[in-house]
């Protein structure tokens, strides 16, 4: 039998317990010295005494009182694309500053979520960041608590236009001079139509997106659909000031636009951006506004009212496509009301397509930062990330091999235009929207009177 190992130590000095370890200064062991910070042995350190006074103050919040839920399985950290792009973010690393006594409505933490959903896709505790940091900002709006510049630019925007950019309302219909094709501008000529098109913002006024509206209604015209538009008589959907904390000019905008609504005869209404989809669909029915107030209108995304009608696109696709092609799914059309497959069938209908799938798509599928306010945040955003989220997603979709990068969302088209040229990849990822696509592969139709 081996003999027993001889441990011996000296325990006459001790480090100061108020130095929160204790630690032998001598040990021998078998007759060796093995004395030194091997041995030493820290105090508990578990911190009891929280300073809970702005954790509180944020839960008391209504909306906002699932962040008080959290019991910190991270599971939501790697899901977070903020902290992904470097942003040092995520409901857990908030829930513990909170903890330990930072103030959310003085820190950088209240502006960087995008509202993407993921991290509520994988809480266990339904901690809900989509219905927390609206509330949170609205209540920092109200009360005029370190608000970005940018948003308030925008807000002022919003509330002086009628949209974010700051453009007259009379420029809304001018990219119809160039569709090619007839366009019905209801408050010209209202009768009834089958569909209502609800343009949105980008689509009437920035470059790419007036090329993305011009495509819209070329195809439209070659399936031969009966629709108009509300032309100077619409306004912005109103969901990104919502969630970027101004719920007031949401509620103006969205009682503007369903008084709009409810002037024709209409069989349904059909959206440009996941933005609009998501606010008409979910946020409409919830204001009020005399007989609008409450109604529901049957709505979708273009993606969705094409797929319906892929039998009678598909004859009309005459191009070929011949391009590697992946598709970047939009937070608000995908995890947010469920609908991954429309666009796909989309894309799968062009001739020639080579589609491939980047890593992160689907209900996993990562966000381009535009969400929740982020379009006119990028500027904040710069200073506390790393990379810009669509910087991040642009070098995934060149990773897998794609040409091309498919969107079908107005925001996304100048966001990963610009995150080509910033990673340094013009020239080897063309961005397009899905219905730029589908028209490219179209004969022209001849000029026509807009």
């Amino acid at each position: 039998m081996p003999e027993r190992s001889t441990y011996k130590t000296t325990t006459a000095r001790r480090a100061p317990r108020d130095e929160g370890f204790v630690q032998d200064e001598q040990v021998i062991l078998e007759g060796v010295d093995i004395s030194g910070q091997w041995n030493k042995m820290y105090e508990p350190r578990e911190i009891v005494d929280y300073d809970l006074t702005h954790l509180e103050e944020l839960t008391a919040i209504p909306g906002a009182e699932s962040m008080g839920w959290c019991y910190q399985c991270a599971q939501c950290i790697p899901a977070c694309p903020v902290d992904t792009a470097g942003g040092d973010y995520g409901p857990r690393k908030i829930f513990r500053r909170l903890q330990t006594g930072m103030d959310l409505f003085d820190h950088q933490d209240m502006w960087l979520c995008t509202s993407c959903q993921n991290c509520v896709r994988v809480c266990p505790k339904e901690v809900d960041m989509v219905e927390i940091m609206p509330a949170a900002r609205a209540q920092a709006v109200l009360d005029g608590r370190n608000v970005p510049g940018e948003l308030l630019e925008m807000f002022q925007n919003v509330a002086e236009y009628g949209n974010p950019m700051g453009e007259s309302a009379r420029r809304r219909t001018r990219w119809t001079r160039k569709a090619g094709v007839d366009i019905r501008l209801l408050p010209k000529n209202p009768g009834p139509v089958d569909v209502l098109w609800f343009v949105g913002d980008y689509y009437a006024f920035h470059n790419r997106g007036v090329d993305a509206a011009q495509a819209m209604a070329r195809v439209f015209s070659r399936l031969g659909v009966d629709f108009g538009i509300l032309g100077v008589d619409e306004r912005t959907d109103g969901d990104s000031q919502r969630l970027a904390g101004e719920p007031g000019l949401f509620e103006e905008v969205a009682e503007h636009n369903l008084e709009q609504f409810g002037k024709y005869e209409f069989g349904k209404i059909v959206v440009s951006g996941p933005h609009a989809y998501n606010a008409i669909k979910n946020e409409y029915p919830r204001v009020s506004h005399g007989k609008t107030g409450g109604d529901t209108y049957p709505v979708e995304h273009y993606t969705q009212f094409l797929a319906q009608q892929v039998d009678a696109l598909a004859p009309l696709l005459s191009g070929s496509f011949a391009r590697k092609v992946t598709f970047h799914d939009p937070c608000y059309l995908g995890r947010h009301n469920g609908e991954y497959d429309a666009p796909r069938r989309l894309l799968e209908a062009v001739p020639g397509i080579e589609f491939v799938e980047m890593y992160r798509c689907k209900a996993q599928g990562y966000c381009c930062g535009g969400g929740g306010g982020g379009m006119w945040l990028d500027g904040f955003a710069a200073e506390h990330q790393m990379e810009r989220l669509s910087e991040n997603r642009v070098k995934e979709a060149v990773e897998v091999g794609a040409e091309v990068l498919a969107v079908c969302c107005p925001y996304e088209v100048s966001r990963f235009e610009d995150a080509v040229k910033s990673t340094d990849n013009d020239g080897k990822l063309e961005v397009l929207d899905i219905i730029e696509i589908l028209d490219a592969c179209m004969e022209p139709i001849g000029e026509g009177v807009a």
